[in-house]
């Protein structure tokens, strides 16, 4: 009955009777394309797509990520949208000594109070939630001179674990000449460490500038890949 009301429809419109020239149009459409295959959306891609605007729509307007600062103390944040980490850059003391920072994201987190711990342990762990971790890489250049440390950051602290002597320009990917364990320095060594990187800006309040600028960041980086799917879903 549809190809019979298809020619009838084209045979008026050829007869030059009162069929309108929008309808007649639409009907010449439909012929010329006809051999054209069109991809009908599943029920599964309709739902996934009202789960992901409506994902979207929560964190764009109830969590919105704000605009990442640029800088913090005498260092200048460097990062790149889809990157897992952030780079900082600073300029400190005399000689053309540079200090360099490389982050990472999120990578880990405490280990939960055991349920035998003290109820005050317990209680105050819940309300602090989990303690996240991220991964540093620090250098201090001077000259032909390279001091590497690799630390962990924590919500309110930062831990020194790795001294390390670089060849000039060497940095992370290579060069290395040598290194110690921080446990494994004296007390003095240990202190002298810590003194050293405080001085140039690199401690506990670094670490929380780099907390919240990587959950900052990671919520920035969730949207981005939303919105990414929502448009090849849309395609």
């Amino acid at each position: 009955m549809a190809c019979t009301f298809l020619r009838r429809a084209f045979s008026l419109t050829a007869a030059g009777t009162h069929a309108t020239p929008r309808v007649a149009a639409a009907f010449a459409s439909t012929s010329s394309s006809s051999s054209v295959v069109v991809p009908l959306r599943s029920p599964l891609d309709h739902r996934l797509l009202r789960h992901l605007r409506s994902e979207i729509t929560y964190l764009a307007e109830r969590r919105p990520p704000h605009v990442p600062p640029s800088s913090f103390k005498s260092f200048a944040v460097e990062d790149r949208p889809g990157e897992q980490w952030v780079r900082l850059r600073a300029s400190a003391g005399g000689g053309g000594e540079e200090v360099k920072v490389e982050a990472t994201m999120f990578d880990g987190a405490a280990e939960p109070v055991p349920d035998d711990a003290p109820l005050f342990r317990r209680v105050e762990s819940l309300e602090r939630g989990p303690r996240l971790h991220l991964s540093l890489i620090v250098e201090v250049a001077r000259g032909d001179r390279v001091l590497g440390f690799v630390c962990s950051a924590w919500p309110d602290d930062l831990a020194v674990r790795h001294v390390l002597t670089l060849a000039a320009g060497g940095g992370s990917s290579g060069g290395r000449r040598g290194g110690r364990d921080f446990e494994k320095l004296g007390g003095e060594e240990r202190e002298a460490v810590t003194k050293f990187l405080k001085e140039r800006e690199v401690d506990a309040e670094l670490a929380g500038f780099l907390h919240d600028y990587m959950a900052n960041k990671e919520k920035m980086e969730l949207l981005r890949w939303l919105k990414t799917v929502e448009s090849f879903l849309n395609k």
